[in-house]
């Protein structure tokens, strides 16, 4: 949640500013064909953070049963304020309630100077520790695509040292790390020197961080704004993807033209190919959270039960395109305890 929120304030930050070598070929898992049409495992949740809202974790979980979500983002500071007794109860109301959690955003600012980095890193084994407790095992976080100081192997090494730390603590807990890319031309391009900014290059920064429990936090905004094709999520195993944002690009703009801070629910223009980025999740097996995450001042202008209705309705929308199995079919099982940390000698060839 506070990543998403940093992000926000950097864009609006760049807005008004601007206004003023690995090889990557077998990286990751060689496409496949589907004998039998596979049914849906990953499930829609409500991000409210996502969607530019603020509120409890108890007021996330009563929209996310009023509005027909699968499951809802994780809040490890509230999780710890409930105790052992209290964190069960929790955990079976929502077994009852067959929801399931999204991955939890990295509580370390990675992205700053020293000092930033080390309190944050200082006080992860303590956030993990919660996370494992609730049997949480998805932590993601995303990777600005730009910078004034340093030039891409500079920038390179120090995500791979700092992430290297960090994806080490979180192996210790059992989870695994999702990092995601940044696509908008006019955001990479915002900053004196360029880094990363799709996923053949992301597969590079992961192969460098070399912990055996990393994956991609994924985006069809940013997987749109890569000019990348169903043949690159081919690419990817259901395992090598940890949580995935959904999301809809404004019509009549160019790639040239896009902003990372606007955009549109799933599904709700049709510029990006939804039925394509979901059909290859299927077929890859991705069984992890979904949730829209617009950036869309339209819809943070509603009321936060309307905008979570909207959200909803998106999403079983896009579900309802696939040319496999939609929305209510293949529904996820509920939260249960789910830890699969690869070995860290794992090959990291077939990540």
């Amino acid at each position: 949640m506070s990543n998403e929120l940093t992000r926000r304030r950097f864009l609006s930050a760049g807005a008004a500013a601007s206004a003023a070598a690995l090889p990557t070929s077998g990286l990751f898992a060689a496409p496949r064909s589907a004998t039998e049409a596979p049914q849906r495992q990953f499930y829609m949740i409500l991000s409210l953070a996502r969607l530019g809202f603020h509120g409890s974790f108890q007021e996330a979980l009563e929209l996310t049963v009023k509005h027909g979500f699968e499951g809802l983002d994780p809040d490890p500071a509230y999780f710890a304020t409930l105790g052992d007794a209290g964190l069960s109860r929790l955990l079976d109301d929502l077994r009852a309630k067959n929801l399931r959690f999204g991955a939890a955003g990295l509580p370390v600012e990675f992205r700053k100077d020293e000092e930033a980095f080390s309190d944050g890193l200082r006080k992860l084994p303590l956030t993990a520790s919660v996370l494992e407790k609730a049997g949480i095992s998805r932590v993601s976080t995303w990777i600005l695509p730009c910078s004034n100081q340093l030039t891409y192997t500079q920038n390179s090494r120090q995500h791979a040292s700092r992430l290297r730390q960090c994806a080490q603590i979180l192996a210790d807990h059992g989870q695994k790390l999702g990092l995601e890319y940044v696509a908008p031309r006019t955001l990479w391009r915002s900053q004196r020197q360029p880094f990363l900014h799709c996923m053949s290059e992301m597969k590079e920064l992961l192969v460098a961080v070399g912990t055996g429990n990393l994956g991609i936090q994924l985006d069809s905004w940013h997987w749109f704004n890569a000019e990348e094709t169903d043949q690159d999520l081919l690419t990817l195993r259901g395992s090598d993807v940890l949580t995935v944002d959904l999301n809809d690009a404004p019509s009549g703009l160019s790639l040239d033209e896009y902003r990372d801070d606007h955009r549109e629910l799933p599904a709700a223009t049709g510029v990006i190919p939804v039925r394509q980025f979901l059909d290859a999740l299927v077929q890859i097996g991705y069984d992890g959270p979904i949730q829209a995450e617009p950036f869309n001042a339209a819809l943070r202008a509603l009321p936060v039960d309307q905008a979570s209705a909207s959200a909803s309705a998106a999403l079983k929308k896009a579900f309802s395109l696939m040319g496999t199995v939609g929305f209510g079919a293949g529904r996820a099982p509920a939260v249960r305890q789910e830890i699969r940390v690869q070995p860290a000698n794992a090959d990291l060839t077939r990540l």
